[in-house]
C-alpha cells in the first residue's frame, strides 16, 4: 500500500463507528443465539436435520461474537507486543466463525435443496446423524483451514505497540491467500446457496399450491438467503478491492482511502449475520414445533399430484 497516503481520517470515523455497531450487534446476537440454544437444546429437544445446522449454525455465531468486546477494547487501545499471540488467537476464532456461519448456511440450503426437490432420495440423503457429521464436518475443516494462518496475520518479530484487528501482514495479503479466501471462502458457497435456494423457491411455487408449509419454507429460504449475501457480500467485495490495493494496482490515494472506509464498514457490518440468522431460527422452531414429518409429506403429495398431472 502507499506509504504516502493518510488514513487518520478514517481510522477516527471508524474507531466511532465500530462501537456503534458493534454494542447492539453484539447484545442482541449475544441474546438470540444464546436464546436459539435453549430452545433447539433444552425445550424442544427434537434433533431434526433442521435443528441439527441451526444449532451448529448458533454455535458460530456466538463464536464470531466472542472476540467483539476484545475488538471494541482494541478499536481505542493499542495492545503491548507480548499480547500478540492473544491477538492471533482471537483473529482466528473470528475469521473460524465468520467462514464456519457461511458453510454452515451451504449445508442448510442444501439440505432444504434435497429435502422438496427430491423428496423421495431425502429419506436416504437425509438423517439426523449425517447432519451432525456435516456439522462437524464445517467445524473441523474452518479450523483446518485458519490454524495454519494464526501468526500469518501479525508481522514476525514485533516489539512495539500494535493494533489488534488492524494492519495485518502482507503474508495476510498474498495472491494465494486472497484467491483462496474469495473461492472457496465466499464464492463457491454463494453459488450453492443462490442455485440452492432458487431452485428450490422455483418447485415450491411449481407444486406448492401456496399452502402454509410451502410459505413457511419460502419464509426459511429467503432468511437464510439474507443471512447469506447481506453480510457477505459487501466484506468479499472490499477485500477483493483492497488486495488490488496492496498489489499496488490501486494507488490513488483518494481510491485507497474510500477502499479503506468501505472494507472496514462493510467488515463491522458482516457481523450482523449473527442477528440475521435469529430469523431461520424463529421459522426452524416453529417447523420443528409442527406435526412429524407433515412438511415433507406434504411436498411428496404435491410430486405425486404433480407427476400424475403431467402423465396425461
Amino acid at each position: 500500500m502507499t506509504s504516502n497516503c493518510s488514513f487518520e481520517g478514517v481510522d477516527r470515523l471508524i474507531r466511532y463507528l465500530e462501537l456503534t455497531i458493534y454494542i447492539p450487534i453484539f447484545l442482541v446476537g449475544l441474546f438470540l443465539n444464546v436464546a436459539a440454544l435453549l430452545v433447539f437444546c433444552v425445550f424442544l429437544r427434537k434433533w431434526t436435520e433442521s435443528t441439527i445446522h441451526m444449532t451448529s449454525l448458533a454455535l458460530m455465531d456466538l463464536l464470531l461474537l466472542f472476540p467483539l468486546p476484545f475488538k471494541m477494547h482494541a478499536t481505542r487501545h493499542d495492545w503491548p507486543a507480548d499480547l500478540q499471540p492473544l491477538c492471533s488467537v482471537l483473529e482466528s476464532l473470528y475469521f473460524v466463525g465468520i467462514y464456519g456461519s457461511i458453510y454452515t448456511i451451504m449445508c442448510i440450503a442444501l439440505d432444504r435443496w434435497v429435502a422438496i426437490c427430491y423428496p423421495y432420495k431425502a429419506k436416504v440423503l437425509r438423517s439426523p446423524k449425517l447432519a451432525l457429521g456435516t456439522s462437524v464436518g464445517v467445524w473441523v475443516l474452518v479450523l483446518a483451514a485458519v490454524s495454519p494462518t494464526i501468526y500469518r496475520f501479525r508481522e514476525a518479530g514485533q516489539t512495539s505497540n500494535f493494533h489488534c484487528f488492524h494492519r495485518f501482514s502482507t503474508k495476510g495479503w498474498s495472491p494465494l491467500v486472497i484467491i483462496c479466501l474469495q473461492v472457496f471462502g465466499f464464492l463457491l458457497p454463494a453459488l450453492v446457496v443462490v442455485y440452492c435456494s432458487v431452485k428450490t423457491i422455483w418447485v415450491l411455487q411449481k407444486s406448492g399450491k401456496h399452502s402454509p408449509q410451502s410459505r413457511a419454507c419460502v419464509k426459511i429460504i429467503y432468511s437464510s438467503l439474507s443471512a447469506f449475501l447481506l453480510p457477505f457480500t459487501p466484506s468479499h467485495l472490499g477485500i477483493l478491492l483492497q488486495f488490488l490495493v496492496h498489489q499496488g494496482i490501486i494507488q490513488d490515494c483518494g481510491n485507497q482511502t474510500r477502499i479503506s472506509l468501505f472494507l472496514q464498514t462493510a467488515m463491522c457490518l458482516s457481523n450482523v449475520t449473527c442477528c440475521l440468522d435469529a430469523l431461520c431460527y424463529y421459522f426452524i422452531a416453529h417447523e420443528v414445533r409442527s406435526p412429524k414429518h407433515s412438511f415433507r409429506r406434504s411436498m411428496i403429495n404435491q410430486r405425486r399430484a404433480t407427476v400424475s398431472t403431467s402423465e396425461f
